[in-house]
């Protein structure tokens, strides 16, 4: 059963070593991660999951201490995905690294110790079906299940996004944000795909995996940020 979730978002710029000199610029989007993975550990899972958008096909599972790293990024700077392999135990049996949003969820639960942690990557394209399939299947996988749910809105709210300027990226961006901050399921399994896919909101495969954990749950929503720094949509919601 799904006892919790926290949405973030997942640009590699929320770790302040990537963003370097514009670190500070992000400072109150780190802050509001960091209540909404407390709201988590209040919830005292048995089970969290990380899930985000990823480069693959359908659904990639990773484990509990597998690695990922932003030195792609330039940064000399290597997670786990909850705590590593304690000395002697066997290392995770995936050898692929964990995707970006990942990764950065790595970063945002580092020093957790309440739950053991898994990933699910979830491919752009998994239709609304299938993303609701598993979602049920992660709410249904324990007695206190919780979702660290990674995903951006729109990159199209500016003429200086990395999506350009288009007229549908800030009305998407609010339906998202309301549908957050309502925990309403049915507006996250309806957001239309091709339009995400136009707008590349990464987070809309990852949120309707989200609205099929949480749905007939009679979770309350809460909306902790929502904004547009870079021209590119930012939430942060809990659901409790």
């Amino acid at each position: 059963m799904l006892v919790a979730a926290a949405v973030c978002p997942c640009p590699p710029l929320l770790v302040p070593a990537v963003a370097a000199g514009a670190a500070s610029e992000l400072d109150t989007l780190r802050a509001a991660c960091a209540d909404a993975v407390g709201v988590l550990a209040a919830a005292r899972p048995e089970r969290l999951v990380a899930v985000g958008p990823a480069p693959q096909q359908g659904l990639g599972a990773f484990p509990q201490g597998a690695a990922g790293s932003f030195r792609s990024y330039g940064v000399a700077l290597d997670v786990t995905l909850g705590a590593p392999p304690e000395s002697g135990a066997p290392a995770p049996t995936t050898a692929v690294a964990l995707p970006s949003s990942l990764a950065v969820a790595g970063w945002l639960l580092r020093g957790w110790r309440d739950a053991p942690v898994e990933g699910l990557g979830v491919a752009a394209q998994l239709e609304q079906e299938r993303c609701a399939a598993a979602g049920r299947a992660l709410a249904d996988s324990a007695s206190r299940v919780a979702l660290l749910v990674m995903g951006d809105g729109s990159t199209c709210r500016t003429v200086k996004a990395p999506g350009y300027l288009d007229e549908r990226a800030e009305p998407f961006d609010a339906l998202v944000a309301a549908a957050l901050g309502a925990a309403d399921t049915a507006a996250l399994a309806a957001l239309d795909q091709d339009l995400a896919q136009a707008l590349q909101a990464a987070g809309r495969a990852p949120w309707q995996v989200l609205a099929g954990a949480a749905h007939g749950g009679g979770l309350a929503g809460e909306l902790l940020y929502d904004a547009a720094p870079y021209g590119v949509g930012y939430f942060v919601a809990t659901w409790t």
